[in-house]
């Protein structure tokens, strides 16, 4: 008898073939890649022994593209052609990345029907998405030469508070760079695993990570080897470039360099303001020279005292997400066992002076925070693949906002509310408005407040073909889900014939730096408002629903069954409610809801004893009882 040899879904089938499988940390300043050998989690080197990658394309006329340090140098010398801290550029629209704060030394443009800028270089107009899948390829690359062998799939890490464009996006680049994507993982919960939290703690841990470009902070219960994000929160726009740019800014003032200043003169101030910085994090001064026009130099320094100064409320924009996260989570301070130290930035010992005061906490800095990141990716991947199926490791990561969809009177129902574990699936039952509806709209929203006004639009797609019914007839099933990556799919479904209709959700780019923060304050702030609204958009519905359905029925056979003064009576109360609509008084319409109604009483009887009448005409009784 032939035997066939068995293996469980995503792991070898000979029982001990290892698969290759990388993590990358696709970083704002630096990029890493990361795999498993030998048991052992490591970062891989270049053919230099370079284990961290300058996230820096240069682009070149019928050239291939130069990545990392060799791109980097040419920065000063080309800055239009070559592109750094792309990562900040992801999933944005061109109005949105105007307001990031940083002044980028690019020449942007808006290519027709597509969301995303592209820059202009020498090579081509080239995409957020194309500079990104540039580098990954690089990584790839590095990784099945130092691995000597095709990777099998990847865990890419990504800032938990990247909104669904900006994900998709890095989905997007891998997908160019010809990647298997096993998993988009936040990087707060990739800290945590390299940290060996799944294997030797338990316990509830607040994950700080402030990089080149981006900041996150997330608290996490950590309990036999299940990662549970309870709270996330942070600022896609926010990092290390940010505090080059005030050390810039502060040259730019004492040297009296004017704010026009050309493309290379603004990216050699970017370079000796990151020295300067970096050089702090070990000295108590930094010695400044920089070339002026007029072929002069300007001579300062940089002491602690000014670069905190300087940092400082930047540090503190970094705190009120902290502050938001432990209240979402429910969490005293006393309540947190420790405080991990990601990003690069954190080295910085200004940031981790502020981070250790405001948690009043001693905090977890054991690992190059360089790395931590991509080695926790390395080993999530390692598992995807199969190559360890005795691990028991369970990641449940949150939706950073609220999800849901528009309904009647500009009204947000919300499917899914914010912080909800993911994956998830959700299903909501909503029914039709107008007799004789066909089609439905659906349109998704994002965000924390009542009103449609107030939130962000992420999609629009229509059921057709339902049958027409009369209002409140139809049923129409709508499923959100939301996968271990953070995407969102939308479904509508009417229950009756089994239409069917659905959507991958794809925002469009251009979400500014600050919408989550006004979104979550705007919350808070006005909450009381917010609910005051609804209930009188709702109240306003309930009455458009009355007023139309009288008005079908008068129309049918109002005449027929009213006597001449009913007929006037419940017109004049028709009317009244109008006018109750238009005033924003909700006790006010409710009243006139109920005075109609009341007066309608016998109305609705005698329309109901005439449809009785006429569906048993020519039948008999026994027939209606089943008797004989």
């Amino acid at each position: 008898m032939a035997l066939l040899q068995i293996s469980e879904p995503g792991q070898a089938a000979a029982p001990h073939q290892h698969r290759l499988a990388a993590g990358i940390d696709l970083g704002t300043t630096h990029s890493l890649v990361a795999s498993v050998r030998s048991s052992i989690p490591e970062t891989l080197p270049d053919i230099d022994g370079n284990h961290l990658l300058a996230s820096i394309v240069h682009y070149k006329e019928n050239s291939q593209p130069i990545v990392g340090d060799a791109a980097k140098k040419l920065a000063n010398s080309d800055p239009l052609n070559t592109i750094a801290s792309v990562k900040r550029l992801l999933g944005r629209g061109l109005e949105d990345i105007k307001t990031i704060g940083t002044r980028l030394p690019y020449e942007f443009i808006e290519q027709q029907g597509q969301g995303m800028p592209f820059i202009h270089t020498v090579a081509g107009n080239k995409s957020p998405v194309q500079v990104s899948a540039d580098i990954l390829t690089t990584l790839k690359r590095q990784a099945e030469d130092t691995l000597d062998g095709k990777l099998t799939g990847v865990v890419i890490t990504v800032p938990a508070y990247f909104d669904d464009a900006q994900r998709q996006a890095t989905k997007d680049a891998a997908t160019l760079a010809s990647l298997k994507v096993l998993r988009l993982l936040n990087e707060p919960t990739a800290a945590a695993i390299a940290y060996g939290l799944d294997r030797e703690a338990n316990g509830i841990h607040a994950i700080y990570d402030l990089g080149g470009g981006t900041f996150d902070i997330s608290i996490l219960r950590l309990h036999h080897g299940i990662f549970e994000v309870i709270a996330t929160a942070g600022n896609s726009a926010l990092g290390g470039d940010d505090i080059d740019q005030l050390i810039a800014e502060w040259i730019m003032q004492q040297a009296n360099i004017a704010n026009d200043a050309n493309h290379h003169h603004i990216r050699e101030l970017l370079d000796i303001a990151r020295t300067a910085k970096e050089t702090l994090t070990t000295q108590e001064i930094v010695a400044i020279k920089v070339k002026l026009d007029n072929g002069i130099s300007w001579n300062g320094e940089l002491n602690h005292a000014k670069l905190n100064n300087l940092i400082d409320p930047l540090i503190q924009k970094t705190i009120i997400p902290c502050r938001r996260a432990l209240r979402d989570a429910g969490l005293s301070l006393e309540e947190l066992d420790e405080i991990v130290m990601v990003g690069g930035t954190t080295r910085m010992p200004r940031v981790r002076e502020k981070v250790a005061e405001f948690f009043q906490h001693s905090l977890h800095v054991d690992i190059d925070p360089d790395r931590v990141v991509a080695i926790g990716a390395a080993i999530q991947a390692d598992i995807l693949v199969g190559n360890k199926p005795d691990k028991d490791m369970l990641l449940l990561d949150v939706t950073p906002l609220s999800l849901g969809i528009e309904t009647m009177g500009g009204l947000v129902e919300k499917i899914i509310p914010r912080n909800t574990t993911i994956p998830v699936a959700k299903s909501q039952k909503f029914t039709t408005f107008k007799d004789g509806q066909t089609a439905i709209a659906i349109h998704v929203m994002q965000g924390e407040r009542e009103l449609v006004l107030d939130c962000r639009s992420l999609a629009r797609f229509e059921l057709r073909g339902t049958p027409p019914m009369v209002a409140g007839a139809a049923r129409i099933n709508v499923t959100f889900q939301v996968d271990a990556d953070g995407l969102l799919n939308v479904s509508a479904q009417e229950e009756t014939t089994g239409v069917h209709s659905e959507i991958t959700v794809k925002p469009s780019y251009g979400l500014h730096d600050s919408d989550i923060e006004t979104m979550l304050k705007d919350s808070l702030k006005y909450a009381k408002n917010d609910v005051e609204k609804r209930v009188l958009r709702e109240q306003q519905v309930e009455a458009d629903r009355v007023i139309n359905a009288l008005r079908a029925a008068l129309k049918t056979d109002g005449r027929k069954l009213l006597k001449h003064h009913e007929f006037l009576e419940i017109n004049t109360a028709l009317n009244n409610l109008l006018k109750m609509k238009q005033d924003n008084d909700i006790k006010l319409i409710k009243q006139a809801i109920e005075d109609l109604e009341y007066l309608t009483q016998s109305y609705a009887q005698r329309r109901m004893d005439l449809a009785i009448q006429n569906a048993m005409q020519g039948h008999s009784v026994d027939e209606f009882t089943g008797n004989k």
